[in-house]
């Protein structure tokens, strides 16, 4: 294979260091590229030598990528998705519509090839791969290599809830994993209710899997909550300000935030910032645009603000009267954990899954149902009244702590036992952090 100038090595690393390489379909502004993004630039600076996959070129992400991580990014093949007849002709039928003929068919099998291809020539100590796809293709890739591969897998959002595509993976994914997941060396989730999902329909053990929770609330969380906002509704005498962080997909289901704010704002002053994608970056028929549209159906156009990406959020989530979650299905939302390192008191959907078990079911947010924009509406209400103790929540935060989960994360990956490496304290990092599942 020949070089890929975009793997040039950024820093030293030790070169019989062990290697682990995670595979990503690309490195967009998403949870789980954030959270890798942490995984490999903690490890890395304990020596070990990282590698990101990636499956797709132009991630708003890739300048991100800390020093001392390398990137490379695996090229589809014209007839990449055979590989995986050649890793399993036996599977043939239960691959026909997750990889082959279904237009919902996996975008990343394309790249199978080069992964293959990768894994022989690199000979990584570990592979980390990400999501039911990733996952499966990464099980494919190691039936074709000659040499030992030590391959973790992730699950990371509610595999069975949520848009018709997740019930599509249900139906036709879900074979197809049962058949392959028992062949990783471990099995990782992102929360219980991920874990307990993720065991049904991959015919899993659940006591097999392991919960290890994302490293989000990183050592400088407070310097860089502490950054100055400059939006003038954040300042002093201002209505108060609900804030929600994600792209305004089904999942987000942000219509029925509008719909709660629309209730909300009819009884008092307020106003309503969404963080991640701005109304005009995708045009008046996008999702953000509609949305907009909505509001001013709703007469609350003026006290919505679409602010688009913002590479750290922490100083608006530190500033927000209260943080909104209004998803129809998560995994374990960074963006709860961030609310409560800074103290900022939250109203949540008690959607599948994660905010129940990072808020107690209710004793350190307000929960309400899927879908209900009156009940939404209520339990901000009760909030900006009667909002939680900030110590309270902070002292929440601390459950999740970035060390300890990258500890786990180091112990799964590399197979070793807990005696590992302490992180260095503290951490300083060049990575900014972002509220998403």
């Amino acid at each position: 294979m020949p070089p890929d100038p975009t793997a040039a090595r950024r820093g030293h690393p030790v070169p019989d260091a062990p290697h682990v390489a995670i595979l990503l379909p690309d490195l967009n502004a998403g949870g789980v590229q954030h959270a890798c993004l942490r995984i490999g630039d903690a490890l890395a600076r304990q020596g070990v030598r990282i590698t990101l996959l990636v499956c797709a070129r132009g991630g708003r992400l890739e300048g991100a990528v800390p020093a001392g991580v390398a990137l490379r990014h695996l090229e589809p093949r014209p007839f990449g998705r055979f590989e995986a007849l050649r890793a399993a002709p036996g599977l043939a039928r239960l691959m026909l519509r997750p990889l082959f003929l279904s237009p919902q068919r996996s975008a990343t099998a394309p790249c199978l090839p080069s992964l293959v291809a990768f894994l022989r020539e690199a000979r990584p100590t570990t592979l980390l791969a990400l999501s039911p796809s990733i996952n499966v293709e990464a099980l494919l890739a190691r039936r074709r290599l000659d040499a030992p591969l030590r391959l973790v897998i992730s699950e990371r959002t509610h595999f069975s809830t949520g848009k018709a595509k997740k019930r599509w993976r249900a139906r036709h994914l879900a074979p197809l994993m049962r058949a392959l997941y028992p062949e990783a060396d471990a099995v990782v989730a992102v929360s219980e209710g991920v874990a307990d999902d993720i065991a049904r329909h991959a015919g899993l053990d659940r006591a097999s899997i392991e919960v290890l929770h994302n490293p989000t609330l990183m050592p400088d969380l407070p310097e860089r909550a502490a950054e100055p906002l400059d939006h003038p509704w954040f300042a002093a005498g201002e209505p108060p300000v609900v804030l929600a962080i994600g792209r305004p997909a089904p999942q987000k289901d942000f219509d029925t935030l509008v719909r709660a704010f629309t209730r909300l704002r009819a009884e008092r002053p307020a106003r309503l910032v969404i963080l991640g994608e701005s109304a005009t970056s995708a045009g008046p028929n996008g999702r953000a645009g509609r949305l907009l549209a909505l509001a001013g159906e709703r007469g609350v156009a003026d006290d919505l603000a679409m602010l688009g990406y913002v590479p750290n959020p922490l100083p608006y989530i530190k500033r927000a009267a209260v943080l909104a979650l209004s998803s129809r299905f998560e995994g374990f939302p960074n963006v709860l954990m961030e609310a409560l390192a800074c103290g900022t008191s939250i109203v949540s959907t008690d959607c599948p899954s994660g905010p129940a078990e990072i808020l107690d079911g209710g004793r350190y947010g307000r929960l309400v149902p899927v879908g209900d924009d009156a009940a939404m509406a209520g339990a901000l209400a009760l909030t900006l009244e009667r909002p939680f103790d900030p110590a309270l929540l902070r002292a929440r935060a601390g459950r999740y702590g970035y060390a300890a989960s990258v500890r786990g994360y180091r112990r799964v990956l590399l197979g070793t036992g807990d005696g590992v490496a302490a992180l260095p304290s503290p951490l300083p990092s060049p990575l900014s952090c972002r509220g998403a599942a």
